[in-house]
């Protein structure tokens, strides 16, 4: 697939890993680059840069992605089965959004809003119908219009994100619509939490784990994206679970996370948790701080059960 038409993430999302796809290479399984995975995981699926990297650049034979999050896999599965009347409907939202005189757009944003909460409840998100496409739409609408692309939830579950005053919002990205529904096609999507893919795995596939990061400072949190707080407790059961993944299915797993070192330096909380698998650092620049003094580069950890072969090194091999 050229460059021009490969698929990219359609949606803006906190901790999106596009930055890091070219430090995430280096720490593929070996056996990805040698055709011996046959499968890809993801359980958290999020903007999905790094499943739609490895499904175009591997030769990979099938595939499974999930979320908690049911708005963002209802869209997904949108985009897999009817990308075309998809893109009718942002079409609409696109002349509308741009004939819409800028100190009116607020209002635009806020009515869009509103009827998306509203709608909450009339969704059967377990059976695909025609309600589906309009509301996958609405949520491209309202993740390339409001503030930094945040996906943030209140207690009533009702998506809260002001207005992003943008003045060209690519809403309507048909190209990148049409090659996501490509890659997509072989793919079986689902809401569900992680432990789901247990049975869908062998000692043929690769899983990465990119979950709601632990918050590095008792101001950085950000884990509510789906209605779901990510607890402490919970990374460690995610911990567990990757354990047993290895030990039982001897998969190929790889794990994201935040450096809690770059806030103390004595936080060995991944160290403890994951005691025994190779833990690796990568640098990346994130933006989502209300104090704009503490955004910039910092370090976030990557987590394998295998020892992993640098890239440079098995270019020359």
């Amino acid at each position: 697939m050229s460059t021009a038409n490969k698929a990219k993430p359609f949606l803006k999302w906190a901790g999106g890993k596009n930055q890091l796809l070219r430090q995430f290479e280096n720490y593929y399984p070996p056996e990805l680059r040698k055709e011996k995975i046959k499968r890809y995981i993801e359980p958290f699926i999020g903007g999905g840069a790094v499943f739609f990297e490895i499904m175009q650049k591997y030769n990979i034979q099938s595939s499974y992605i999930s979320d908690v999050n049911k708005n963002l896999i209802l869209t997904y599965r949108v985009i897999q089965h009817q990308p075309d009347i998809l893109l009718e409907f942002l079409e609409q939202y696109q002349k509308e959004y741009d004939n819409t005189a800028e100190e009116k757009r607020n209002h635009l944003f806020l009515s869009m809003r509103k009827h998306f909460n509203s709608q909450q409840f009339e969704i059967n998100y377990k059976k695909f119908s025609d309600n589906w496409i309009p509301r996958a739409a609405q949520l491209i609408f309202l993740n390339k219009t409001c503030f930094n692309g945040l996906f943030r939830l209140n207690s009533k579950g009702e998506f809260n994100v002001p207005f992003g005053k943008y003045k060209n919002p690519n809403i309507m990205d048909s190209d990148n619509i049409l090659s996501v529904s490509k890659v997509l096609q072989n793919t079986e999507i689902l809401i569900s939490d992680y432990k789901n893919c247990f049975e869908r795995a062998d000692e043929k596939t690769f899983v990465y784990f990119d979950p709601p990061y632990r918050p590095i400072s008792r101001t950085a949190s950000f884990t509510n994206y789906s209605g779901f707080v990510f607890t402490e407790k919970q990374q460690i059961e995610l911990a567990c679970f990757f354990r047993k993944l290895d030990t039982e299915k001897h998969s190929r797993l790889m794990l994201s996370n935040s450096d809690p070192k770059n806030e103390n330096p004595d936080d060995d909380f991944f160290e403890k948790i994951y005691n025994g698998y190779s833990l690796h650092r990568v640098h990346a620049n994130r933006m989502i701080n209300c104090n704009a003094d503490k955004r910039g580069q910092i370090d976030e950890i990557v987590i394998t059960s295998y020892e992993y072969e640098p890239l440079t090194m098995a270019l020359n091999f």
